[in-house]
């Protein structure tokens, strides 16, 4: 048996250890981020003792996940750092399946004997759970596995020392604020290390490191009676310090400011309908809203529909394979194994398999996300009996659910780039970087804006434009797809936080796409007084 203090002491040593080791270990993980370790022994002991308390008291499944998050925020407003957070969390969650009921109890006293009363904790709140529990809970099978993994990095984004992280966003605000016109500089840094160990009576023990990253830099111009703002899309990753350092946000910021200035002499916008052109910096976060989200299938099945919503994507046994979702150029996979993205793992919070699959084929519906009690329920729609792998929780005390996996538009076959499209349009309007949306419930009507508007005329930009946003509903927006970017302009967004559920959780999801052309899209003014 380990004492917490024997636990805290051996894990203190490990550290030490570790630190002595980490750039080999870093080196390493580049080449082979898999491991056949199963990582800390204590955290691996505590894991392992829950679930077989569980167990004993009355548990037909368990797991148990221990948890240390490692969170940094800082941000920047011209010449003065406006916030800094530094923020660590180490604890465990315990989950227990009793008679079809699910229950679930935290505790950040990471000791064996914490982890047996946590898990005893569980099992109670399961039993009493079943009265309101309409349909037994079914998992779908899922084969044991041992291992580690981490995310390759080069530097851990957080060992930078806060005084280089300072100066870099002073640095780039003081370079944009050198631009004519321009007022207002903001700059930021979202940095999370995340370590989880999880145990599954089904026989999982397994280690995950993951490394994100979430730089941000927004500039206002001034003139004329008017203002404009520009938010630069630097995509958040899965990715280490480097990543940071390669978008050269102090040598962008004068082209980044330039770009808010010029939008103070931009035309608006005539409303009408449009051939709408959408960089892969502004397409991610509609794909994100209105296929992302309608195709959870805790959406669709109307277990979030007090909080984050439903889906028009539903019933399930009249969208599978029936659906037209989009025109033919349309296939959108779900993937949590793509490079640098955010949702990149080897293992969910169940301990399935990470892989990739088609939500969208060639237009049509083909499946949704799943986690392990969500897979038996349309197993014979769709054919498969396991788990996408979709299982999330966004710390130690909070239960893992059905979380979007990363969901990207795939590349066309031709070697296409935007400017083909540019030059193939006689009339339409390019819109570059995320703006403002909405979306209702079932995400089937939406609005979205951008950062950056460009006019098209007989196959040339002609011009900046500013107060635009475009409508549609899902379906006829997709199905309105006619010209799609290759492999070469393939680009991956992506949002550091995406809420759901109910107490709230966040979750950090990629989006890669090519750009694309829709035709006939309706535009109004967003500054026009109704």
């Amino acid at each position: 048996m380990t004492s917490r203090r024997d636990f805290l002491k051996t894990a203190a040593i490990g550290a030490v250890a570790a630190a002595g080791t980490s750039r080999i270990a870093r080196a390493e993980s580049l080449l082979n981020p898999w491991s056949s370790d199963t990582g800390d022994p204590m955290a691996n002991e505590v894991a392992l003792s829950a679930i077989q308390a569980a167990k004993d008291a009355g548990a037909s499944y368990s797991d148990a996940r221990v948890g240390r998050y490692r969170r940094q925020f800082i941000a920047a407003r011209e010449h003065q750092i406006t916030g800094v957070n530094d923020s660590e969390s180490f604890g465990i969650g315990v989950r227990a399946l009793v008679n079809g009921a699910w229950g679930f109890a935290a505790t950040r006293d990471v000791s064996r004997e914490g982890a047996v009363r946590v898990a005893q904790q569980a099992v109670k709140v399961a039993r009493a759970a079943r009265a309101v529990t309409h349909t037994p809970v079914v998992l779908a099978p899922t084969p044991a596995v041992k291992g580690s993994w981490r995310t390759p990095v080069q530097q851990d984004p957080i060992d930078v020392p806060i005084e280089d992280k300072v100066a870099l966003l002073l640095a780039a605000n003081e370079a944009a604020l050198k631009v004519p016109g321009v007022r207002f500089a903001n700059s930021g840094l979202a940095l999370l290390r995340e370590e989880k160990t999880l145990a599954t009576t089904d026989g999982t023990l397994i280690t995950q490191t993951f490394v994100r990253v979430g730089p941000s830099f927004t500039v206002t111009a001034i003139g004329d009676g008017d203002f404009q703002s520009y938010t630069e899309e630097m995509a958040p990753r899965g990715s280490g310090w480097e990543y940071v350092t390669s978008l050269d946000m102090v040598g962008n910021a004068p082209k980044w400011a330039a770009i808010a200035a010029e939008k103070l002499t931009a035309k608006s916008v005539d409303v009408g309908r449009y051939d709408l052109i959408l960089d892969p910096t502004n397409l991610w976060l509609t794909i994100h809203e209105s296929v992302g989200h309608p195709t959870e299938l805790d959406r669709a099945r109307g277990y979030e529909a007090n909080y984050a919503g439903t889906s028009f994507v539903a019933p399930p046994e009249k969208m599978i394979g029936k659906l037209k979702y989009g025109s033919r150029l349309m296939n959108i996979q779900a993937d949590r194994i793509q490079q640098d993205s955010l949702s990149r793992c080897a293992w969910d919070d169940e301990g399935v398999a990470a892989e990739s699959w088609l939500l969208i084929k060639d237009g049509m519906f083909h499946d949704y996300q799943t986690v392990r009690d969500q897979a038996p329920a349309i197993a014979s729609l769709n054919g498969v009996n396991h788990s996408h792998g979709c299982s999330f929780a966004d710390s130690w005390d909070t239960v893992q659910f059905q979380r979007m996996p990363n969901v990207s538009l795939l590349p066309g076959n031709a070697d296409t780039t935007i400017d083909d499209i540019i030059a193939d349009t006689d009339r339409g309007v390019v819109i570059k970087n995320r703006g403002s949306w909405s979306i209702d419930q079932q995400r089937y009507n939406f609005q979205f804006s951008g950062q950056v508007f460009y006019e098209v005329r007989k196959g040339k930009i002609t011009g900046m434009l500013k107060d635009v946003a475009y409508q549609a509903r899902t379906p006829d927006f997709w199905g309105s797809m006619d010209m799609i970017g290759g492999k070469r302009s393939y680009w991956l967004g992506g949002t550091f936080s995406d809420g759901k559920g109910e107490p709230g959780q966040s979750s950090s999801v990629s989006h890669g796409c090519v750009p694309a052309r829709f035709r006939q899209v309706n535009i109004i003014n967003t500054a026009r007084s109704v």
